[in-house]
């Protein structure tokens, strides 16, 4: 856990069996995106002793896909169920144990069917990775 929260984050209270061996994950809910952020543990590094880019992946799409979540609800659009249809990342850095990792969604366009979102993640404020994602609507997605 880190020693104190960036502002604004508490307890991410959404579950999930793939980020319970990831916790503590925190989020900070605002009126048009979720940012998702952690502390770097030994749990989620790869053999070289860095971030491994598996977690990355998992949660940027987690956060562009809460993010999307949100936005499509402010519109009064159907919001939970989200489907990914395409997810890319590219690593631009590295992140190493007990720095601050977090999720920042930079851009949703939402719409009836699909909702698109691109995401940034830093370390200590550095670019780690930039990520994509097309995301099926809950009404398309049944």
């Amino acid at each position: 856990m880190a020693a104190t929260l960036p502002e604004g984050f508490a307890p991410h209270t959404r579950k999930s069996p793939l980020t319970d061996p990831w916790e503590p994950l925190y989020a900070r809910k605002l009126a048009d995106r979720t940012v998702l952020g952690l502390t770097v543990a030994a749990a989620h590094t790869n053999s070289r002793g860095f971030l491994h880019g598996g977690l990355i992946a998992a949660l940027a799409d987690n956060a562009m896909g809460l993010s999307c979540g949100v936005v499509l609800a402010r519109e009064g659009l159907p919001a939970n169920g989200l489907v990914t249809i395409s997810l890319g990342v590219d690593y631009v850095g590295k992140a190493e144990i007990g720095q601050w990792l977090a999720f920042e969604t930079t851009y949703v366009r939402p719409g009836r069917t699909i909702c698109f979102a691109e995401a940034e993640i830093t370390a200590d404020g550095a670019p780690v990775a930039r990520a994509r994602a097309t995301f099926r609507a809950p009404a398309a997605a049944a």
